[in-house]
């Protein structure tokens, strides 16, 4: 059985979590990181020298950071599933993987770090309103990308949907920003609504 190390409303966690019900897997999920600590243990440390979360242990396998993850997921459990085998349309799923972190994460965090996580009296909402303003112009990006397409690699879901799925679902509930009008992401998220991993997993987890 799988075992995955993380609190479930780590949003890293949520893309290894939400990867490991499409792919139909046994797993165990264990409270780790944030309030339930774990994660700065000499064992832990030998698992992830980071001592971040999620970390996946399968059999003798250990995997930190939540894309590897999903890779793995995907290649194992779900190849011609979330994996697809063609390489060519692989790289349609990585490419927008590679994205979430490259292009949505450095904007993404410090809204949700400053709107969810910080006091009210402790925002520092210049840098917060700085990067909201840049979270329009780079989720119009995949918004275009998506005008045609049902998934982020086409007309079927795959493994290149969950990391920035994942972001959408919690760009839409962050409070006190201005969105821009997205209707092809809007239409895409619901389609992801519609399945029961990401049900569980990521949209039905309170934001916190």
């Amino acid at each position: 059985m799988i075992t995955v190390h993380g609190r479930n409303n780590s949003i890293n966690v949520q893309k290894a979590m939400w990867a490991v019900g499409e792919v139909g897997a046994a797993c165990e999920r264990l409270d780790v990181g944030g309030p339930f600590g774990g994660n700065d243990t000499p064992e832990y440390r030998a698992m992830n020298p980071n001592g971040l979360v999620p970390v996946l242990v399968d059999g003798d396998t250990v995997i930190w950071e939540s894309h590897t993850i999903v890779r793995y997921l995907g290649a194992v459990h779900g190849a011609g599933g979330i994996w697809p085998e063609d390489p060519a349309e692989r790289t349609l799923a990585d490419r927008w993987m590679d994205w979430a972190t490259a292009s949505l994460q450095p904007h993404m965090t410090p809204v949700f770090w400053g709107m969810v996580r910080t006091p009210e009296a402790e925002r520092d909402m210049d840098a917060i309103g700085r990067a909201a303003t840049a979270l329009q112009s780079v989720w119009g990006i995949l918004d275009a990308h998506l005008d045609g397409r049902d998934f982020v690699a086409g007309d079927r879901f795959t493994m290149g949907d969950i990391p920035v799925g994942a972001f959408y679902c919690r760009y839409v509930r962050l409070p006190g920003i201005e969105r821009a009008s997205l209707p092809n992401c809007d239409a895409w998220l619901a389609r992801l609504r519609d399945r029961p991993a990401f049900a569980e997993h990521v949209g039905g987890i309170p934001l916190t």
